[in-house]
């Protein structure tokens, strides 16, 4: 199963990935980075995908696990 991932080392907090998938991605106060809010990715491969292609620092990874 394919896996999403942020690295907060690269991550800025841009909001890139939560307007494209809110679904899977929430900017969190606490800490100002992108996380991954769900564990079920099934049906959201597409808006996944699409947030990985358009994170300005490639902090988002999609791979299997």
């Amino acid at each position: 199963m394919k896996i999403p991932k942020v690295d907060p080392e690269k991550c800025v907090a841009c909001g890139n990935c939560e307007a494209i998938c809110p679904e899977v991605f929430l900017i969190e106060e606490s800490d100002n980075l992108s996380h991954v809010i769900i564990s079920d990715f099934f049906g959201l491969e597409g808006c996944i995908e699409a947030a990985v292609e358009n994170c300005p620092e490639d902090a988002i990874t999609y791979e299997e696990e």
